[in-house]
């Protein structure tokens, strides 16, 4: 099991080298021009493969240029067509939702771009011609979809800037490497655990239900760590944003009261979100405890938006992994989505 453990400890380390890694490689690529032409984007990806994108468009939800829609689901929008953009996105390149938008998006003649590491899409990519990001994934020692995040979102990003829907520079990258590597030293094993907030955390999750809270740039990065609380901690969690939630989750904080015993709320906020949504974190964590809830405060110290989604990312993947050790549980295997894939095979 420790060996386990160290491959994710070793992985999120490695997200630094992920990000510069796709960020480069994609930096280098020849992309036709026609794929600047374009009316909007679709993503399409599931689970672990999809969590890079849904960071990237929290961040650039006013950068963006083009229109972007994520799609987790069989097919495609009614709306997509030749003006269209495809980015199909599988670690394994065998995500059965996955091909079935590529194959729909080459009916529909769109223009398509994958991102994988080889598999029935990395087949596709060649049997069609099509451009493509074929990747190997050396700084993933885990293996996992869920631990690529820095391939995913750096493959997206890179990929945006190079046909022009948003602009990103060389030293923004940079400076988000610089502070990824700062946290990590924070957060990591060999730092102090009495002052490691990411361990503190845990240990406070641990028996509970986690209900994570976050907003604007940062709504991705807390999606994909609620992603890993499921995978790697096997622990089930929730996640709602601020100013929605407060049109209705309040008022649902009442009932079952048995429920108030298990839950534990968790506020991502961020100094950088606008200001009216800045003022009603404690506004709404003094709802919550009055309640009977508790409740625990994050805020990432970057003062860039950029930085912000990565140091978040870090400070939960490195949360998700303590949790899973209070458990005592294999960090890496994920039975019941092995078993439902292999039963769905023979549907």
């Amino acid at each position: 099991m420790e060996e386990k453990y160290k491959l994710v400890a070793d992985t999120i380390r490695a997200y630094p080298l992920q990000l510069k890694q796709s960020w480069e490689e994609i930096q280098k690529m020849y992309i036709p021009d026609e794929y600047k032409n374009i009316d909007n984007i679709v993503f399409c990806g599931m689970g672990g493969s999809a969590l890079g994108a849904r960071m990237l468009d929290a961040y650039a939800f006013n950068l963006l240029r083009t229109p972007l829609e994520i799609v987790n689901e069989y097919g495609l929008p009614n709306y997509t067509n030749s003006k269209s953009l495809v980015i199909v996105s599988s670690y394994s390149g065998s995500t059965e939702e996955t091909i079935e938008a590529t194959y729909e998006a080459l009916k529909r003649k769109a223009k398509v771009f994958a991102i994988t590491t080889g598999g029935k899409l990395g087949e596709i990519i060649k049997e069609e011609k099509l451009s493509g990001y074929l990747f190997d994934p050396v700084h993933n020692p885990s293996g996992q979809p869920r631990m690529s995040i820095g391939y995913a979102s750096g493959a997206v990003l890179s990929f945006l800037t190079k046909i022009g829907a948003i602009s990103v520079t060389e030293d923004e990258i940079d400076q988000t490497i610089s502070v990824m590597n700062n946290v990590i030293g924070d957060y990591n094993e060999g730092a102090t655990k009495e002052k490691n907030l990411a361990v503190s955390f845990a240990q406070k999750i641990k028996g509970k239900i986690p209900i994570l809270i976050a907003s604007e740039h940062l709504i991705g990065t807390v999606y994909t760590i609620k992603n890993q609380l499921n995978e790697s901690a096997k622990t089930f969690s929730a996640l709602f944003d601020i100013p929605e939630l407060n049109h209705h989750l309040m008022e649902g904080l009442r009932n079952p009261v048995k429920l108030k015993d298990l839950f534990l709320f968790i506020f991502f906020n961020s100094k950088l979100y606008s200001e009216r949504v800045q003022i009603r974190y404690p506004l709404t964590a003094d709802v919550v405890e009055k309640n009977g809830v508790p409740h625990l405060m994050y805020s990432p110290f970057s003062d860039k938006k950029l930085p912000q989604v990565f140091e978040t990312l870090i400070f939960g993947s490195y949360m998700a992994y303590y949790l899973t050790k209070e458990h005592q549980i294999d960090p890496l295997e994920i039975p019941w989505v092995d078993y439902f894939k292999k039963e769905l095979t023979k549907v």
